[in-house]
C-alpha cells in the first residue's frame, strides 16, 4: 500500500484559510462544507481558544497535499475508502479478483472444450 496516499494531507486548492478543514474532508470522503460547518460550531459551542489553537498546530504540522496525488476522481474514492475503511476495500478488492478469476476461467473452458465451429473457423483459414 502506498503511504502517500493513506496520510492526511492539507488542500491548499479548496483551502479558504490554511487548507486544515479541506484536508480533513479529503481525508475521510465527507463534503469539505459540512467539516467547515463542523469546526464552526465546534468553535463556537466548545472550548474557543482551543479549537482555534488546534486548527493552527494542524496548519503548521502537516504537508500540502501534492498536486497529483490521485490520478483520476475513482482513484481518489478509492483511496478514500482505503483510509476509512482498509478491510471493507480489502474484501472489495478479492471480489473484484475472484469475479476476474471466474470469467477467465469460464473463458478458459470454452475456449478449451471442444469447440467445433471454432476449429473449423480455423481449419479454414489455413
Amino acid at each position: 500500500m502506498t503511504s502517500s496516499r493513506t496520510k492526511f494531507y492539507l488542500d491548499k486548492r479548496r483551502a479558504k484559510w490554511s487548507g486544515v478543514c479541506a484536508g480533513i474532508a479529503d481525508y475521510t470522503g465527507i463534503n469539505v462544507f459540512w467539516v467547515r460547518i463542523a469546526a464552526v460550531i465546534a468553535t463556537i459551542t466548545f472550548a474557543f481558544p482551543w479549537t482555534l489553537v488546534a486548527y493552527w498546530i494542524a496548519a503548521k504540522s502537516f504537508d500540502p497535499k501534492p498536486s497529483e496525488l490521485y490520478g483520476s476522481e475513482e482513484d481518489q474514492q478509492f483511496w478514500q475508502g482505503v483510509r476509512q475503511s482498509p478491510h471493507r476495500t480489502a474484501r472489495d478488492v478479492r471480489s473484484r479478483f475472484r469475479e476476474i478469476d471466474r470469467r477467465l476461467a469460464d473463458m478458459e473452458l470454452y475456449y478449451t472444450s471442444k469447440n467445433t465451429t471454432l476449429s473449423n473457423e480455423i481449419e479454414s483459414l489455413r
